[in-house]
């Protein structure tokens, strides 16, 4: 059931968007094409399967809540990262909390090392892929030597009808360093940059989402100064895009801490023709950190952050390093 809005007697539709960094979501399974054996699933000595069933049902319960609240239903589409192949996604979309929502899938296999990939889910009653493709980032270390990483995917298609394309990015790491790993980060921006602008040269006008975990904080150079994401709204141009999360991060809120630093590193950003107010077809309403309360460490030498589900080679039975961030989006009823 899709609940309505109501503001001055007018009736809206409204659907979730989100994205979530899913904390390294492995199956226990050795692959050996890849280097999964140094995730933490595999460095769990006893009860891998144990775990891996848990961890799946965390992440169901976390997808499932995501802005249920307002919408009275799951989100519509959702990107996700730090997952190792299709099959995990499969348990995912099929355990108990998920199951009715009946959820689609797109998933490519990327270059990245470790096998870690990123994804898509979509609710099949209400979107419908009509193109899916891989892109890969070139990127390289200081002896020129090729650096094999997670894959942007686009995936284009009809909400409820209206053409929609969403990337779903995860960015080069900061290991090493902010300032050393800059330019990798640089790089995925302006590969994302050419995608966007490959869509609005097709269509000025097409409503794009790109999302993901970019390892940056909205004010970093890869999404000020290559994306050219602004802030305010009024600002945003044709062709331009708008980042809401940045307000977020300037009130000093974020999706994942370290050494007790915030940082706002998930994020959904969105292109003008969704910030219209005609509301005739879908357009941007509000955006939110999805952190409810049982998504922190309640004590400890981590009070506060989110409650992640590996540590120390155990299995916590938490949820996720990072907070899922989320869009919601409205069409007028008439």
């Amino acid at each position: 059931m899709i609940s309505n809005v109501y503001a001055q007697k007018r009736k809206f539709k409204i659907h979730t968007i989100a994205f979530y960094n899913l904390e390294n979501l492995f199956d226990t399974i050795n692959d050996p094409n890849k280097f999964d054996e140094f995730s933490p699933m595999m460095d769990l000595k006893t009860n891998r399967t144990k775990a891996y069933k848990k961890k799946v049902q965390n992440m169901a319960r976390v997808i499932a809540d995501i802005g249920y609240k307002t919408t009275h239903n799951k989100p519509a589409i959702i990107g996700v990262s730090e997952i190792e192949n299709r099959e995990v996604l499969e348990d995912l979309v099929n355990d108990s909390l998920l199951r009715n929502a009946n959820y689609g899938i797109v998933h490519f296999d990327s270059p990245d090392i470790r096998g870690i990939d990123v994804g898509l889910l979509y609710q099949k009653k209400l979107f419908a892929p009509i193109y899916t493709s891989k892109h890969e980032l070139k990127i390289y270390d200081d002896n020129r030597k090729r650096i094999y990483t997670r894959d942007q995917v686009l995936v284009s298609g009809n909400l409820e009808g209206e053409m929609i394309h969403i990337i779903i990015n995860h960015w080069p790491s900061r290991r090493g360093g902010e300032a050393r790993s800059r330019p990798k980060r640089v790089a995925a921006a302006k590969l994302n940059k050419y995608l966007i602008d490959s869509l609005q040269v097709i269509n000025p006008y097409a409503k794009i989402f790109t999302m993901g975990d970019l390892n940056d904080d909205p004010t970093n150079a890869s999404i000020k100064t290559v994306l050219e994401a602004k802030k305010d709204k009024k600002k945003v141009r044709l062709k331009g895009i708008y980042n809401p999360f940045e307000s977020f991060y300037k009130n000093g809120l974020g999706t994942t801490a370290y050494r007790d630093t915030w940082s706002l590193f998930d994020q959904i950003m969105i292109t003008k023709p969704l910030l219209e107010k005609d509301y005739d077809s879908f357009r941007f309403y509000k955006a939110g950190i999805f952190n409810k309360n049982y998504l922190f460490h309640k004590d400890g030498r981590y009070k506060g952050y989110p409650f992640r589900s590996f540590s120390n080679g155990l299995f916590t039975d938490g949820f996720s390093d990072h907070f899922p961030v989320y869009v919601y989006v409205i069409k007028e009823v008439k």
